[in-house]
């Protein structure tokens, strides 16, 4: 049996985003409002989705924007906070992401007593937020420093806003990063949040590493989530569950209810 099976129970498992409002110290973050309004859209997504029938829930500071590369303080401690309100009202299994600060994602990991991280831990990009490099060998000591050695790590390995420096493929990236660093999982991405994912380079990312699970990061939708779920060994949705399918919208319950809805029928095959 994979990880993923003993952690979320079933084959092909589906993470929704949590996807928290600005939060202190973030450019948009409403101080009228305050941390409570915060705390109760959090929650209010984290119902619906639930009830939808998703496998698990990460969580993400995804309204920091624009992300720092290394984040400040206050952004994991608000987050920490936010989580540790939420803890008893979860029922799945549950990660987190710092964008896009990997050891702060650690120390949150820890802090909360989530299974799993997502993060952009290897390679130097070009990306929007300046030039964006990376040291895993920094932060897996980090890790194993906090005993923090069961928590699953997500990879990455085309992270949106950002090109890879230099001319390599994404399977040689695939195979050099299990090789190296034996991430958990791997996760192709699309462009931005919400972006389809494309289906050859995920194909071509599953075909070089067999052995390690493949999400596929952004861009599920309805219409293609059994194309995507043939190939890969789980995905990570945020956008598709949203009101209208918009970014900035709240999670719309049945939207996500007809969602897994269709995923556990292909799954039942």
């Amino acid at each position: 049996m994979s990880w993923l099976e003993e952690v979320f129970k079933v084959k092909k498992p589906v993470i929704a985003m949590c996807h928290f409002q600005a939060l202190p110290g973030d450019p948009r973050y409403d101080q009228e409002k305050g941390l409570a309004w915060v705390i109760e859209k959090a929650r209010s997504d984290i119902v619906a989705l639930q009830r939808g029938g998703v496998d698990g829930i990460m969580f993400s500071n995804e309204f920091s924007l624009p992300y720092l590369t290394k984040v400040e303080p206050i952004t994991y401690t608000v987050m920490a906070r936010i989580i540790g309100e939420l803890k008893g009202e979860l029922k799945v299994p549950y990660g987190v992401n710092v964008l896009w600060d990997p050891i702060a994602s650690i120390d949150l990991a820890v802090a909360v007593d989530a299974l799993f991280v997502r993060e952009i831990f290897t390679g130097v990009y070009a990306s929007d937020f300046g030039l964006w490099n990376t040291n895993f060998g920094e932060v897996v000591r980090h890790q194993y420093r906090m005993g923090a050695q069961k928590i699953k790590l997500l990879f990455n390995i085309r992270p949106e806003a950002a090109v890879y420096l230099g001319s390599r493929s994404i399977t040689d990236i695939a195979t050099s990063t299990v090789f190296n660093c034996l991430p958990d999982a791997l996760c192709v991405s699309g462009l931005t949040a919400g972006a389809a994912t494309d289906t050859s380079l995920l194909q071509q990312v599953k075909t070089a590493v067999p052995e390690t699970p493949v999400f596929v990061n952004t861009g599920v939708r309805l219409a293609n989530v059994e194309e995507q779920l043939s190939i890969a060994d789980g995905a990570v949705t945020g956008t598709t569950f949203k009101k209208d399918g918009v970014f900035f919208n709240p999670v719309d319950e049945s939207r996500v209810k007809t969602f897994m809805d269709k995923v556990k029928a292909f799954r039942s095959r």
